[in-house]
């Protein structure tokens, strides 16, 4: 707990995708519990982007298909999941293949989405996405939206709160 390091994303071709600042926070039932805070850094190529508002994440254990993240105020977008392919540790780091599909729970009108479907259909005919894969993924995101749409463990608010307290109360200075 209190480590730093980098969660880093490339695309299905292995070109790089986001890399984050992030702090460990520790481990439950859903797996590992990553927290990045007001000024940090998530950067890819072509754009760079300091946060405002704090936010943990979690690298489930065992699916590898997709990494939550929850987003304290004043940050309008609660819930956002990135569909992904082989999201583990590699070399003592967080690292996933980001596939385009994303869960979105924003606190607007929008409520509860599936976003980017226009990349997703562009990038996995560019990179030729498997279809045992392409199917997989259509299945996750259906549940993990309805997963999310229910408040169900663990992209509700308890879950969530429990890890803003273990990042608030790290000493990061």
């Amino acid at each position: 707990m209190g480590t730093r390091l980098l969660f880093r994303w490339s695309k299905w071709d292995g070109s790089p995708h986001w890399v984050h600042e992030c702090v460990y926070l520790g481990a439950d039932e859903w797996g590992d519990w990553f927290g990045q805070l007001p000024g940090w850094r998530s950067s890819r190529p072509g754009r760079d982007m300091v946060l405002r508002a704090a936010c943990v994440e979690l690298l489930p254990a065992g699916s590898g298909e997709w990494v939550l993240t929850r987003n304290a105020p004043p940050s309008t977008t609660r819930v956002y999941i990135d569909l992904a392919w082989d999201a583990r540790w590699e070399g003592g780091e967080p690292s996933a293949i980001d596939m385009d599909l994303d869960v979105v729970h924003a606190l607007d009108e929008r409520g509860v989405y599936v976003d980017d479907r226009d990349e997703w259909d562009a990038h996995r005919v560019r990179f030729g996405y498997p279809a045992a894969v392409q199917e997989a993924l259509e299945a996750r995101t259906d549940a993990l939206e309805r997963a999310v749409r229910a408040d169900a463990a663990p992209f509700d608010d308890v879950t969530a709160d429990r890890w803003f307290a273990v990042l608030r109360a790290l000493d990061l200075d």
